[in-house]
């Protein structure tokens, strides 16, 4: 049985050429980059060369790029370090309802040690409405967290306004780029960016390494002690195959690709919608009505038949796609995304599917998509008219 992966906003398959990079690196620069023999700065050659791709693709400098194992630490440690570092100027904390669980997890951490965090809400299309952003920004506002594009719907936040507001008070403004970061262009001086978080996983890279930039003008204490890698920032020698292999990754998509990759998937969200309304299929797409969306994932309610039975049948039918998070997959959990969105006895909770599409994505592994749903739907809506 041949198996499709439509499941690329929870991890995507490693690029050929980032594969290529990553075998070159471990069997020629194996040395410590922080070693300052020819081994060690051979290695440490590389850092640079690839810390200098990164910084490029946010138009960020080079100094600014942390090295980090994801975006999860990232995540962690811009929110937890900010807070230990400015908690005598105030413990108000802004973030939203939908963030990811590595940004809402250290939010309940820190509201345990005595912080003010505040979720701000989302609308029907899953974005904050700014009026509420300024209403809750105060002189002891320290940090707004706020995600660029949504993991399970796909909403976009408008980060340039949000970036204008934060800037313009005491906080500092940190964004979670993971699902935006190589579908769209990210300019941190334009947006007024503090701190962005990134992983290599959701771009075609290697796992285990992603990045946090940090506005030079800040200086967070180190969130892993140890060692003085990273310009004392982060302990831990650097994994020097993984960064080349992530630098690689960034390489591959330039602007051309980015924006040929954005109409792609455009069109297989078409083709989904029209496939899928043509066979009698009654659902809608959670977060519509918005065009700005971040554009490889398609979260949808269909309608009668719940999410397990949705998921289990196309797994068995070879199709990999998801409920929601796949950071909380393994969970019966409700997604705290919809019910932010539609709240939690609507019955989008428990019958939504994500289908996310990625560089490997074809026309005819959409329609085989169409085709077997339609088939799953179809037999589970006459199976309970069969028992009513």
């Amino acid at each position: 049985m041949e198996h499709i992966y439509l499941d690329n906003a929870a991890t995507t398959p490693i690029a050929p050429e980032v594969i290529e990079t990553m075998t070159t690196q471990m069997t020629q620069d194996f040395g410590n980059a922080s070693s300052t023999h020819f081994f060690g700065r051979q290695a440490h050659t590389v850092l640079d060369t690839s810390r200098h791709i990164l910084a490029q693709s946010i138009n960020a400098k080079d100094n600014d790029i942390i090295l980090t194992s994801g975006a999860t630490e990232s995540n962690n440690m811009a929110i937890l370090q900010t807070a230990q570092k400015r908690a005598n100027e105030g413990k108000r904390i802004i973030t939203t309802a939908i963030e990811h669980h590595s940004v809402l997890k250290p939010m309940a951490y820190l509201e345990s040690q005595g912080f003010d965090v505040v979720y701000l809400p989302v609308n029907a299309q899953g974005v904050i409405e700014l009026a509420d952003l300024k209403a809750a920004l105060t002189p002891e506002t320290i940090l707004v967290t706020i995600m660029m594009g949504n993991n399970e719907i796909g909403s976009h936040m408008p980060i340039h306004e949000i970036g204008q507001l934060v800037h313009e008070s005491n906080a500092w403004f940190h964004t979670d780029a993971t699902q935006a970061y190589g579908l769209l262009d990210i300019d941190v001086q334009e947006d007024q960016i503090d701190m962005l978080s990134v992983s290599a996983h959701k771009i075609n890279g290697p796992k285990q390494i992603g990045f946090l930039y940090v506005n030079d003008a800040i200086h967070l204490p180190s969130f892993l002690m140890g060692g003085e890698q990273e310009k004392k920032r982060r302990a831990g020698t650097e994994n020097i195959p993984a960064v080349a292999g992530f630098a690689k990754a960034v390489e591959l998509l330039t602007p051309a690709v980015k924006a040929e990759h954005r109409a792609r998937y455009a069109g297989f969200k078409q083709q989904v919608l029209e496939t899928l309304q043509a066979n009698g299929i009654d659902f809608e797409v959670n977060g519509a009505g918005s065009d700005d969306m971040v554009g490889h994932v398609l979260n949808m309610w269909v309608k009668g038949v719940s999410t397990y039975v949705l998921q289990m049948n196309l797994d068995l039918a070879g199709f990999a796609i998801s409920g929601g998070s796949a950071c909380t997959a393994g969970d019966l959990e409700p997604s705290h995304v919809l019910i932010a969105m539609y709240g939690e006895d609507s019955p989008r909770v428990a019958e939504s599917i994500r289908i996310s599409f990625g560089v490997e994505t074809t026309e005819a592994d959409v329609t085989a998509f169409c085709a077997a749903l339609t088939k799953i739907v179809q037999k589970n809506l006459a199976k309970q008219a069969g028992k009513a």
